[in-house]
């Protein structure tokens, strides 16, 4: 070839290998800058966007705390226990060894509650010498707002890497933060382990991304290789269900790896990573059995049985042939038996009641036990609403995201079919070629976002894992240019030159639609933040500074595990139960207090409480007079339900007992209810009984 005609093929021939060095590192550099400048934006429209819901500053802390519900407050109230203990390492071992929590259990909260992020954040708070300059809420708030920069950022440098260009990274920031209430919860409740958790997975991912491209420098492979093991390690540790996200991902390397879309070396390096990360979290989460049960490690083992057995047998042979052919079999049957061994001789708790949730949310078997039935009417484990997917296409996000998956699983199995018919796996894929399908990283994203978007169909909760995952995937479609020369190939389009044509539209696709977002809902984020939101909850103000200031030190307070959550928190009191769902001893605790909102008598009721040592009794009048949308999801129907007290007449299902509703009738102050509780304190929305050590049975 002359030598114009191969600078016209390649213009970076005709340059000096300086000039192409510094317009690399220029490119480089940018683009961390617009990642990290991203990531720090998000952080800071997140920290004044809570400072304008709550009022944040000019609260007092007890009105601040309040803002922790549920769950929250539990992990929240860990970390004030450990930065008031004496010295960490005090603080360490009172929470492993944790009696003054829940009444006549000792716990370890360490591991039950997975409160690794708190001890990190207790330990920076003490070491970077913060005591004097910034309060320990506004420190705890402050990482986790941080982390999520972190995840924003992950995200921006995902989309590069897949797409080449940064401007892929800043339509994924666009799309992500449009889309806010579908892909993250950090607005709701900021303690959540997801929220500490996914930002690593999101750095495993962008690792996990450059790692598997076929022509990366050897340098830059060894970084990868060292990110995706801490940041899986990392995750693992930040999140009791981690290891369910890693074993998605685990199935996506092993069908990338079966129809030889990868080199096979680097995915046994990530099962490598996935066995010492499980094998390291056993030994510091105190011997945790849920990781060795747990389908990951299965399935791992089962992988890599499997390939030592293809791998010693000689090729060619007959039995070789049949392994290869039988490979996904011998695969599941080797994962299924392993994890059967497991669970038979690891002592470990059975989740019996995931089991049986999802034998009946699958339509498998039906159930009156109270806590299957209301996980099954929990509205984040109930099939996407409509106005999911409408908000999505109001967005254009759904859209895009439709036709970038389409032509990148149409060009994947297209090079699936290459791979049957014996074509060998291609180093280097060039612009011109037109598939993107053949690159590793893309059929990985491909089929991972398949998996989670198959799992989101069933269960709500699992959008916020996949939405993001639309955002980078829809946003590297439009702004690569090997997907519309992909698009142009099928197309035959002569007319005019296709990889022209491409360089031009993903340029000007992304910039029209960054243009129209900006238009639209801009104002409308400026305005959020400019806008003074109440949020004021007098009566468990008022309810908590009774608590401090009359209960006893030695009181026992029953009620909602939500609201226990929170009592814990503000007070400091001991509590009968906790908002926690891994665990068949609190679940059942749950049931049983629960039970002051169904029609039992008094004296069952009592009886219940005083097991659990309880000396005070809180009625929430927002359970006691629910009005539910769904009739048979309220508290005390399916309370109902599980004891028997509805009755089906002529079509119609109504509540009977020969006991009235306790939570109504211990208000009207009459025996046998006066006679074992004494109403104490009440506001509007609570009522306060105190236990009755000596009954008294006067009318």
């Amino acid at each position: 070839m002359a030598p114009d005609e191969r600078n016209k093929e390649n213009p970076n021939l005709g340059r000096s290998p300086k000039y192409v060095l510094f317009q690399r590192f220029a490119k480089l550099f940018f683009g961390c800058v617009a990642a990290v400048t991203s990531g720090m934006m998000y952080a800071v429209y997140l920290s004044t966007y809570h400072e304008r819901k709550f009022w944040f500053s000019s609260r007092q802390e007890l009105e601040r705390e309040i803002t922790f519900q549920g769950d929250s407050a539990i992990y929240y109230s860990f970390y004030k226990e450990l930065l008031k203990a004496p010295s960490f390492e005090r603080g360490v071992y009172e929470l492993t060894h944790n009696n003054k929590t829940v009444s006549l259990r000792t716990i370890n909260a360490v591991q039950q509650m997975t409160l690794y992020p708190e001890l990190i954040a207790s330990v920076l708070y003490q070491a970077s010498g913060s005591e004097e300059v910034i309060e320990p809420v506004y420190f705890y708030i402050g990482i986790v707002f941080g982390l999520q920069g972190i995840y924003m950022a992950a995200l921006f440098v995902t989309s590069w890497v897949m797409s080449g260009t940064w401007l892929a990274g800043m339509l994924t920031v666009a799309w992500f933060i449009i889309n806010r209430t579908d892909t993250t919860r950090i607005d709701y409740s900021i303690p959540l382990r997801e929220n500490w958790a996914l930002p690593y997975f999101a750095c495993q991912v962008a690792a996990l991304t450059g790692y598997l491209k076929n022509n990366i420098h050897s340098s830059a492979e060894r970084f990868c290789y060292l990110l995706v093991s801490a940041s899986t390690y990392t995750f693992m540790m930040m999140w009791e269900y981690s290891h369910y996200l890693l074993f998605v991902q685990a199935v996506s390397l092993l069908l990338l790896d079966s129809f030889a879309l990868v080199q096979t070396d680097k995915v046994h390096e990530v099962y490598k990573i996935y066995l010492f990360s499980l094998f390291l979290g056993y030994l510091l989460q105190f011997e945790n059995p849920a990781l060795l049960v747990s389908p990951l490690l299965s399935l791992v083992a089962a992988l890599m049985l499997s390939k030592c057995l293809q791998m010693n047998m000689k090729k060619g042979t007959f039995i070789s042939r049949m392994l290869k052919i039988m490979y996904f079999y011998l695969v599941f049957t080797i994962s299924v038996t392993m994890n059967f061994l497991l669970k038979t001789f690891v002592p470990h708790k059975e989740n019996e009641h995931v089991l049986k949730f999802l034998e009946v949310k699958f339509g498998l078997n039906t159930t009156k036990n109270f806590t299957v039935n209301w996980l099954l009417c929990q509205e984040s484990l109930q099939t996407p609403s409509q106005d999911f997917f409408l908000r999505l296409t109001q967005s254009s996000l759904l859209p895009f995201y439709i036709l970038v998956l389409i032509i990148c699983l149409s060009s994947v199995t297209q090079v699936i079919f290459r791979r049957i018919s014996g074509e060998p796996l291609k180093e280097k894929i060039t612009l011109d070629d037109g598939r993107i399908g053949a690159r590793p990283e893309i059929a990985y994203h491909v089929i991972h976002t398949m998996l989670m978007g198959s799992l989101a169909m069933m269960l709500e909760d699992i959008k916020y894992l996949w939405t993001p995952y639309m955002c980078m995937l829809a946003a590297f479609g439009v702004c690569s240019p090997e997907l519309w020369i992909t698009l142009f190939k099928w197309l035959r389009l002569r007319a005019v030159h296709p990889i022209l044509l491409a360089l031009i539209l993903s340029m000007a696709v992304p910039s029209i639609i960054g243009f129209s977002l900006w238009k639209e809902y801009f104002p409308r984020i400026m305005t959020e933040l400019s806008e003074l939101q109440e949020f004021y909850d007098s009566d468990t103000v008022e309810l908590m500074m009774w608590i401090k200031r009359q209960a006893p030190v030695a009181a026992v307070f029953a009620g909602s595990p939500q609201l226990m959550g929170l009592i814990k928190l503000c007070t400091g009191w001991m509590v009968t139960s906790l908002p926690s769902y891994n665990d068949v001893d609190l679940l059942q605790r749950n049931e049983n207090i629960y039970q002051i909102y169904s029609k039992r008598s008094a004296e069952d009721i009592y009886k219940i409480l005083t097991s659990y040592k309880a000396t005070y009794l809180i009625i929430e009048d927002s359970i006691c007079n629910e009005v539910g949308p769904v009739k048979g999801c309220r508290v005390k129907d399916l309370l109902d339900i599980a004891n028997g007290h509805v009755v089906c007449d002529e079509g119609d299902s109504y509540a009977y007992s020969k006991y009235g509703r306790f939570c109504h009738e211990i208000k009207m102050n009459y025996s046998p209810y006066v006679n074992y509780f004494t109403r104490v304190y009440w506001n509007r929305s609570y009522f306060v009984y105190k236990i009755n050590t000596v009954i008294s049975f006067q009318s």
